[in-house]
């Protein structure tokens, strides 16, 4: 890809990038996190660039439209 830098053309060679984000109830988390890496891996080995999963806890969910809270939420 062809950008500009201070008024010259620098060929740039990164690489595209999507970040998801989900919430799911503890039962789900490992499920999840192994249905994100079958599909995001590149080959069985996998390739620098197939990306990262970072798991942190969710202290609260509230639906806004019926007031639920909490796994009820999600």
């Amino acid at each position: 890809m062809i950008q500009y830098f201070r008024g010259h053309e620098v060929e740039s060679n990164l690489i595209d990038k999507i970040e998801i984000q989900i919430a799911v109830n503890d039962a789900f988390v490992k499920p999840a996190i192994d249905a994100i890496i079958k599909g995001a891996r590149s080959e069985e080995a996998g390739q620098i660039g197939d990306g990262k999963i970072f798991v942190l806890p969710l202290e609260n969910v509230i639906r806004i439209s019926d007031g639920k809270n909490g796994g009820e939420a999600i």
